[in-house]
């Protein structure tokens, strides 16, 4: 069905690959020429990611939207989802009351990313909230999963969206997409698209941050310190922490040689990290 949409719309998520997919697209190296990127913003990202986006913005042939439903470092705090009710969205690692270890229900993604860009396209196609739309009307929505990451590729749960790997089709890995990017755009980085206290970070992630991104490695702290705050390990069944260890981040020696391997390959909706 590629190429027979009603409208074709890059999930642009700001990161290495989805940055490629539209860049490769504004060259016409892949077809057709989207109709538009969609940025959905959990509403923290690092820094380097929104001046990233600013910059795409200039080098695209089609329009960026920016969308998002509510700011989840501000839901986190209030101990809230995205609609306002008493619940923990994010995948934060728990130690219960009882004394046992596990990962709070996931439901960061869709919440965030993937409810937002559908209400997007929805009105990109003109259509209301709840109106059912005709068999062949649909989106076809490109996602930036790489060759290395094919476990992340999942059908949507909307009929009326198509998924679509360009860089699945080109057989290009992550490497090679920053391979791609550097010839073309020497002197520049690609930034990693991930909520700031996102509790997949790996051990090399949350180095990076705490030695390059200083900042953003001190709302992470402040962040991680107020999981614990107040009475909310008795409201979620336990005291939370960003990282697997269930030890607060700024405890923890981040050195080289200690292995934390990525959680993204368990990821929901294939939406995040690219």
């Amino acid at each position: 069905m590629h190429g027979e949409a009603e409208l074709t719309v890059i999930s642009l998520g700001g990161g290495v690959q989805s940055s490629v997919v539209a860049l490769m697209a504004a060259e016409g190296l892949i077809k057709p020429m989207p109709d538009y990127a969609v940025f959905a913003d959990t509403g923290w990202e690092p820094a380097g990611v929104y001046r990233h986006i600013d910059w795409l913005e200039t080098q695209l042939p089609f329009p960026v939207r920016r969308v998002g439903r509510s700011n989840i470092r501000e839901d986190i705090l209030a101990g809230t989802n995205s609609t306002g009710q008493p619940f923990n969205s994010i995948p934060a690692f728990i130690r219960s009351t009882t004394g046992k270890s596990g990962i709070a229900k996931r439901q960061c993604t869709r919440e965030y990313k993937l409810a937002p860009i559908e209400t997007e396209l929805r009105e990109l196609l003109g259509a209301g909230y709840k109106e059912v739309l005709w068999p062949d009307i649909f989106v076809e929505l490109w996602i930036g999963i790489s060759s290395d990451e094919v476990m992340r590729m999942k059908p949507s749960r909307q009929r009326w969206i198509r998924h679509y790997w360009p860089l699945i089709e080109k057989k290009m890995s992550r490497a090679d997409c920053r391979e791609w990017f550097a010839q073309r755009y020497p002197g520049r980085t690609l930034p990693r698209s991930a909520c700031i206290g996102c509790p997949y970070h790996t051990d090399a992630e949350w180095r990076q941050m705490q030695q390059h991104d200083p900042e953003s490695w001190a709302d992470a702290v402040f962040v991680d310190h107020a999981l614990r705050a107040g009475a909310r390990a008795q409201r979620f069944g336990g005291e939370m922490y960003l990282h697997q260890s269930l030890t607060p981040l700024a405890e923890i020696d981040f050195s080289p040689d200690r292995r934390q391997p990525s959680l993204f390959g368990d990821e929901c909706e294939g939406l995040c990290g690219v």
